[in-house]
């Protein structure tokens, strides 16, 4: 199969929003271009490793998945080593999206990064605009400051109407995560 399609790729995704879906349609996106010969990677922000049953099947199937959280909860203010670790997501960001080497790079969670104040809006611009020219990126994530949209080419926003936890039911194995 030609491998020609490749040279197509290069644009910029953003999934964001308050309702859910965003992170299951960037997985989605990968595991369409990984059937289509894509090489495929996964960096997140705001995960622990080996927690949710996407990273445990993406592994299986041949994603590399590369999750930068701590083993809490962040909320709205986050600790030193939150903003440590999400530094070190975006360093490790940089080298994937420069090297060329990547076909698809999502990265899972960095609007929230973002919107908690792990990182800087001017240093995700920077990222966004230094990647390589036939690597397709996406964002996932709430709170993704309007100052992105201009440099991407697909803007989604999940928009909540109802949702479970509305009635009490709290994150579920398997659906939420």
């Amino acid at each position: 199969m030609s491998e020609s399609w490749k040279k197509k790729l290069g644009l910029i995704h953003i999934y964001t929003g308050n309702g859910k879906g965003k992170t299951t349609a960037a997985f989605g996106l990968a595991l369409r271009a990984l059937g289509s010969g894509a090489k495929v990677i996964i960096i997140q922000f705001m995960k622990s490793p080996k927690v949710y049953g996407e990273q445990i099947m993406a592994e299986r199937i041949g994603i590399k998945i590369e999750s930068y959280g701590l083993p809490k909860f962040v909320h709205r203010k986050p600790e030193k080593d939150d903003i440590e670790a999400a530094k070190k997501a975006l360093k490790r960001a940089k080298e994937v999206i420069q090297s060329g080497e990547w076909d698809l790079v999502i990265l899972d969670e960095i609007c929230v990064a973002l919107g908690f104040k792990m990182l800087e809006v001017e240093e995700v611009k920077e990222l966004i605009k230094s990647k390589a020219s036939n690597t397709e990126l996406i964002l996932t994530g709430r709170y993704c400051p309007e100052e992105l949209f201009e440099l991407a080419d697909y803007v989604t926003e999940m928009r909540e109407i109802k949702h479970p936890y509305q009635k009490g039911i709290i994150a579920r194995k398997g659906i939420e995560y």
